[in-house]
């Protein structure tokens, strides 16, 4: 039997060529493609009527412009069926990225330039249900059980995303419904942890090392 693949990514072109790749496979059928978090929700709920074309996995791109992120759209994916596998196909390989697509439910996150051969044996392990990381993610996860103490906590990483956006103390307490104090004690844990003492630092800092994007 062939594995049903649906496809989330907002980039035609993307999509186009992904489609195209996996469809060279005979033991793989694209049943649908998404361009957002919403569409693929409702393309699912669709499918589902008909018990038979419902997709053993889903490629899940992260970043998907407008609306629900990849993250988000994999949560409610997998709380509503169960049964239908998540792969996280991207070019994102930020620490935040990964921990967040695993924790959503995500068997596995691969990047979009591994060679073909290993997207294709991506896709059968993730659709049997079996865990699949690119060489690169499986790295920067070891990096972070071995060093536990420098890891970032989600909050920490949520305060660290806001101030890329160059939001102050305040604007970071507002938008995450905590104290500005709150958000001053999670800096100073976030500088230690990161061995600086300014903002710009810190930030510079999570780059280099792909905490964030």
């Amino acid at each position: 039997m062939s594995i049903r693949i649906m496809m989330v990514d907002d980039h035609p072109v993307v999509r186009a060529g992904l489609r195209a790749l996996l469809e060279a496979d005979e033991g793989i059928e694209v049943v649908a493609e998404a361009s957002s978090g919403d569409e693929a929700m409702r393309s699912l709920n669709l499918l589902a009527q008909t018990p038979e074309s419902v997709p053993d996995l889903v490629l899940m791109d992260l970043n998907l412009g407008d609306g629900i992120g990849g993250i988000e759209t994999t949560r409610q994916l997998r709380a509503r069926y169960p049964a239908v596998q998540v792969l996280a196909v991207t070019t994102f390989d930020a620490e935040a990225d990964i921990v967040g697509a695993l924790e959503a439910g995500a068997t596995g996150y691969v990047l979009k330039d591994s060679p073909t051969e290993a997207l294709i044996a991506a896709v059968g392990e993730a659709a049997a249900g079996r865990s699949i990381l690119s060489p690169e993610v499986q790295q920067r996860l070891v990096a972070r059980m071995t060093n536990p103490a420098t890891a970032l906590s989600p909050r920490e990483t949520e305060i660290l995303e806001a101030l890329a956006t160059g939001a102050t103390n305040r604007e970071v307490a507002k938008a995450l419904f905590i104290s500005e104090s709150t958000v001053k004690t999670h800096l100073v844990h976030l500088y230690d942890k990161l061995g600086v003492d300014s903002r710009t630092s810190a930030l510079r800092v999570a780059r280099e090392r792909r905490l964030i994007r």
